[in-house]
């Protein structure tokens, strides 16, 4: 699978080069993809009409954590917008393509956009679910994915465990209440797109655990009939990252496109699209434009729960973390 995807970067950028223009690839996490075609064609036609030149950008999307280990192990990647900060960090500790202080490169940590943790329901809740804790009880089909390789299940499963631990007071609670959680899996897709495939498609489950973005998206696609959104009383400030991949950048001589590409994500076009794609806008005038789109939930962070991504990873998904205990059971 590696060297699939390796030889599919390989592929795209070869074929960029051959058309005589410049090309970047983009890689990114699952539920992106409708966000970044429209931004790539905002992108592309005001870079090249200013700039008089020609530029495209190339995607590849797939689980966070796959994607990153995809760069890693060689894929081209001039930029990566992926799921979670700890994915980015590895390729700067693993791969050495990025610079260790990425995230103080652009505004906000890296991230142009942020989301949060919400439920995706059967039209009618017919399983009565309002809160976390009704998705533990017995009889109700959870979907979600695999936090091994996906960013968007780490982000529900740590939302999941914020919320147990405020509630009942101890991680040892936040253990019972996760593995708890899992026993109502029947599936784990690879990402956050394939569980929603499973959930909305195929028919699968009771509630899918889904990005904001991704609940929203499917109520568009397949009508207020058939699906609906419950938000928690308390969810996870998802905050999903951008960043140059250095050393491919330089090799690439797209240093300068790669920095306009990822600047251009913090301009009002693009804010613009990210909040029609129920991305929450980090641009003040945008979000204000907004606010009657995304709901007022009580959110906590990372570093205010979990000590950090670094911490957070170590604990729960490493091999042999707290995740591996509770799915082994």
């Amino acid at each position: 699978m590696r060297k699939i995807n390796i030889l599919i970067g390989t592929i795209l950028i070869l074929t960029a080069v051959s058309s005589g223009g410049t090309a970047l690839l983009n890689v990114s996490y699952d539920p992106t993809r409708e966000l970044y075609q429209k931004i790539n064609v905002e992108f592309t036609e005001q870079y090249n009409k200013d700039k008089a030149g020609k530029v495209s950008v190339k995607m590849s999307h797939g689980g966070s954590g796959k994607q990153a280990r995809a760069v890693i192990d060689g894929l081209e990647a001039d930029v990566v917008t992926l799921a979670l900060a700890y994915d980015i960090d590895e390729i700067a500790k693993n791969g050495k393509r990025i610079d260790s202080s990425w995230q103080k490169k652009f505004p906000h940590n890296s991230t142009p956009f942020t989301s949060t943790i919400v439920f995706l329901v059967r039209k009618g809740n017919p399983k009565k679910i309002k809160d976390w804790d009704d998705i533990v009880k017995n009889g109700v089909s959870v979907i979600t994915p695999n936090p091994k390789t996906s960013g968007g299940a780490r982000w529900n499963y740590l939302a999941a465990w914020g919320f147990a631990k405020k509630k009942y007071g101890s991680d040892e609670k936040a253990f019972e209440f996760i593995t708890s959680l899992f026993k109502n899996v029947p599936v784990l897709d690879a990402g956050a797109r394939g569980a929603t495939t499973t959930f909305v498609q195929r028919g699968i489950g009771d509630v899918l655990i889904a990005w904001e973005n991704e609940a929203y998206l499917s109520i568009h696609e397949i009508g207020k009939d058939k699906v609906e959104i419950i938000v928690p009383s308390i969810s996870i400030l998802a905050e999903p990252p951008v960043a140059i991949v250095d050393n491919v950048v330089k090799k690439h001589r797209t240093e300068k496109i790669a920095h306009d590409y990822i600047t251009f994500l913090y301009s009002p076009p693009a804010q613009e699209i990210g909040a029609q794609n129920y991305y929450r806008p980090q641009l003040k005038e945008v979000a204000e434009k907004y606010k009657n789109t995304f709901a007022n939930v009580e959110l906590f962070t990372v570093d205010n729960v979990f000590g950090g991504w670094q911490k957070a990873h170590k604990t729960h998904f490493a091999d042999g973390g707290i995740f591996d205990n509770i799915y082994q059971q």
